[in-house]
């Protein structure tokens, strides 16, 4: 009696960064598990949301943002704040809040900064530097549309194109996207340049939904202040 095997190729070779899956981008958010967090996790990170963002908000945000909110307007004309549609938990959208760093001009949902990009201002570069333009956020974290601490929410139509490129990168939305995330934290900050930039930082927060604990997010969260201090070449 003979047995057929069928020849299956390696799991290193079947994927090469040229390559493009034949999967949908309907079957992509169809691999969206329903939950990940159990309902005390979630209450957890929910409450420690909201505290430490009511804090800031009282202790520092609230003279804070007035002050940057004037500069802004000094550099230039058009509104203090910039909300970008991007897809939240479940692949919902929300309105993301942001300092707004650039001249208004029609291609801010659709092109990523770069190096010394005219579009900026004078002030959105010290903004963007500094990380102080996400701050905004978090008014979307007390409005439940965000955690502290998760995968960074891209642009929609960034989210299509990188679906397209990598396997199961909307399993990343499968928690409340983060003003800071392991992949910022990690040093992947700014304009996503390559196939790796992306591959590494969905990489990241695929091991951060596989792997969260209130630990996790402390440690995130003190790994992005060094980040911050340390590494800003990449950012503008």
């Amino acid at each position: 009696m003979s047995t057929t095997i069928t020849e299956r190729k390696p799991a290193t070779s079947r994927r090469k960064h040229t390559s493009r899956p034949t999967t949908s981008r309907g079957q992509y958010l169809k691999k969206i598990p329903v939950a990940i967090f159990n309902e005390s996790q979630q209450l957890l990170k929910r409450t420690f949301d909201v505290t430490l963002s009511l804090l800031l908000t009282v202790v520092i945000f609230s003279w804070l943002f007035p002050l940057i909110g004037l500069l802004i307007k000094l550099n230039s004309s058009g509104p203090v704040f910039f909300q970008q549609l991007r897809h939240g938990k479940d692949n919902v959208p929300f309105y993301c809040y942001k300092f707004r760093t650039m001249y208004i001009n029609d291609q801010a949902d659709t092109k990523q900064a770069t190096k010394d990009d005219p579009r900026i201002t004078w002030i959105g570069k010290f903004l963007r530097k500094t990380s102080l333009d996400e701050l905004p956020q978090f008014f979307n974290v007390i409005r439940g549309e965000m955690s502290i601490v998760g995968p960074r929410p891209h642009a929609m139509p960034m989210n299509y194109k990188f679906s397209a490129e990598i396997d199961n990168f909307m399993f990343r939305h499968t928690v409340k996207p983060g003003i800071t995330g392991l992949a910022q934290a990690k040093g992947f900050r700014g304009e996503t340049k390559d196939f790796y930039d992306i591959y590494s930082r969905c990489k990241l927060d695929i091991f951060y939904v596989n792997n969260w604990s209130p630990i996790l997010d402390v440690k995130i969260i003190i790994w992005t202040i060094f980040s911050l201090l340390l590494s800003k070449d990449e950012v503008y």
